[in-house]
């Protein structure tokens, strides 16, 4: 997708060097779609004593990949990314040709904005669009497919939303687009998080909420139910399931190891047994949804890195799953 891309936004208006962007940029005649059920997983471009990848030794397994983490300027709303020497990259033009590759094999890869130590700003007309223009830069540079949004210290839903807007006009329905906020951003339809998911629905990709590193939360029936169990992942997601977002729009998002999360973690059998509760309406504990929700899109987990030190346990018994979903 790199070249159409880059032709896409320049054609609108935009090119990495001047950082500036218009809305009229057309989308690829062909777009590449994201699965149907997607597995995400998180890349560290960074080393956290996990394990260092280079993003084309990232397991098959994953449709979506999401390069965390874009960082905020000293400009409100503008973002950046540098690629971490440490991974062991030659050039950035390495980085950008396993990027490449990776999309050639069908797999989407999105820039993550935030993190748990990441702060951007967006709240008014001015930082809307130099998040705009500054996601659509780095885009452009690299050849993502997308972004991620991944802000865990409070968002604006107006100006994002104003923010997303802008983007997907300059670069159409092939935008790739994904939320992974916290399990507290997504407990009823009135924080900032959720509405920004509904402001976006008509072109948001997924949101894969992490259900972990919080305490007990509500579920979809008003009960409450504690972290790191099946109830927790299922009647959690039926916030969002009812809460106006299509079942394509929602993905369970769980640790790969328990070093990976200081809490919530479960074993990847616990994730199989939330998405068949959800979609088959099997193996389901205490909480039962009311209907079943085959197009679920999927799951999500932190990270990719954790995921390879433990020997790839999680995206070997989900990844599959995922794929073998109704």
């Amino acid at each position: 997708m790199a070249a159409a891309l880059t032709a896409a936004l320049v054609a609108g208006g935009l090119t990495a060097a001047t950082g500036t962007a218009t809305a009229t940029a057309t989308a690829d005649p062909a777009p590449r779609a994201v699965p149907r059920h997607a597995l995400t997983g998180y890349w560290h471009n960074f080393d956290n004593g996990s394990v260092l990848l280079k993003l084309r030794d990232v397991s098959d397994a994953y449709d979506i990949i999401a390069v965390a983490f874009a960082e905020s300027t000293a400009t409100p709303g503008q973002i950046d990314f540098s690629l971490d020497r440490s991974l062991g990259y030659a050039s950035e033009q390495e980085f950008r040709d396993d990027i490449a590759a990776k999309q050639a094999e069908g797999v989407s890869v999105v820039l993550s904005v935030g993190g748990a130590n990441g702060t951007v700003t967006v709240n008014d007309p001015a930082s809307a669009q130099a998040f705009a223009d500054s996601a659509l830069a780095l885009m452009a540079e690299y050849g993502f497919d997308g972004i991620d949004i991944d802000l865990e210290h409070g968002i604006n839903a107006t100006y994002l939303t104003q923010a997303m807007e802008q983007i997907h006009a300059a670069v159409g329905d092939d935008l790739v687009y994904t939320m992974a906020p916290q399990t507290l951003d997504m407990q009823h339809t009135g924080t900032e998080y959720f509405q920004l998911a509904l402001n976006t629905r008509d072109f948001l990709t997924v949101v894969n909420t992490q259900y972990y590193n919080s305490g007990s939360m509500l579920g979809c029936d008003g009960q409450v139910y504690s972290a790191g169990s099946v109830d927790f992942l299922t009647a959690l997601a039926c916030v969002q399931l009812t809460g106006g977002l299509a079942p394509s729009q929602v993905g369970l998002g769980a640790p790969a190891s328990p070093s990976a999360a200081s809490s919530g973690y479960v074993e990847p059998a616990v994730v199989v047994a939330a998405l068949d509760c959800l979609t088959r309406g099997t193996d389901c504990g205490r909480f039962v949804p009311d209907r079943t929700y085959p197009d679920l899109r999927g799951a999500m987990t932190w990270s990719v890195n954790w995921d390879a030190a433990d020997g790839h346990t999680w995206s070997g018994l989900v990844g599959p799953h995922v794929d073998a979903l109704p």
